[in-house]
């Protein structure tokens, strides 16, 4: 199934580490679709929603799923709580501190060329608190996508002249991007503008669901990927309610993050 599984055999090692793990993603190194980042308990590829993903868990075991440890280093741990002048602070903090800070515009924008060519480098922002529990809320928000609840300011319209049809082959969206053509049967109308303000690489991650969820298949093989789900029909539309839910909420906590203020 997969040619090169890397490391991750120690990070996901059984069904079980899915549930307490976490990763955070990052555009690698000569990434050229731009910086991006997102949390997932499930293992990315290699080409995310930007290239070249480099993965950051915060528990690593052996392989059998055992031996279980923190991978952010008690040396870490005692130079955020020393800087900080707080005991409080733990490991699951630092990596939502991480979290959040890698969101931060200001932060993205001021090492822009540094992280094309690096992986990023934290530094010590004036709030550590803020952005902690930023990036907490973050790292659940997506995390849980699926969870979510879907945006209920949307309007379903329905051809009537075609049969009820919640099947997906490609999905398009209208030229100014408040409508989305699901199928012949439905179009979903009333889309936020501010949905496209949430960006994993060159793409919406409503732009990246459109594209990833359509009705593929591989010329060399003739193999068929097809997103549509037979045990629950009316997925995908559900989808995309979550995504814009999650795409909004995201951008909220991004516009509410503190400022970078590095000292």
């Amino acid at each position: 199934m997969n040619q090169r599984v890397h490391i991750f055999p120690s990070i996901f090692p059984t069904p079980e580490s899915e549930t307490e793990n976490r990763v955070i993603c990052v555009a690698g190194i000569g990434d050229r679709k731009g910086f991006g980042c997102l949390a997932t308990n499930k293992i990315p590829s290699l080409d995310l929603a930007f290239e070249k993903n480099q993965s950051f868990p915060f528990y690593i075991y052996d392989e059998d799923g055992t031996n279980r440890r923190e991978n952010i280093t008690d040396w870490a741990l005692t130079e955020f709580q020393t800087h900080y002048q707080d005991d409080t602070i733990t490991k699951w903090d630092i990596f939502h501190y991480n979290y959040g800070l890698l969101h931060h515009p200001a932060y993205r924008e001021k090492y822009e060329a540094n992280l094309k060519r690096d992986l990023p480098h934290i530094p010590f922002a004036k709030d550590f608190w803020g952005f902690a529990e930023a990036g907490a809320r973050l790292a659940d928000l997506h995390v849980n996508y699926e969870s979510q609840p879907e945006y209920d300011q949307l309007k379903f319209i329905q051809n009537p002249d075609v049969p009820l049809n919640w099947r997906v082959e490609k999905m398009k969206l209208s030229k100014d991007k408040t409508s989305l053509i699901y199928n012949n049967f439905l179009t979903i109308s009333n889309i936020p503008e501010k949905v496209f303000d949430y960006r994993l690489g060159t793409r919406s991650a409503l732009e990246w669901i459109i594209n990833q969820y359509c009705v593929k298949i591989d010329k060399r093989s003739g193999i068929v990927n097809d997103p549509n789900r037979a045990d629950d029909p009316q997925y995908i539309v559900k989808l995309i309610g979550k995504v814009i839910t999650v795409s909004l909420e995201t951008v909220d906590i991004v516009e509410g993050l503190p400022d970078l203020d590095l000292g």
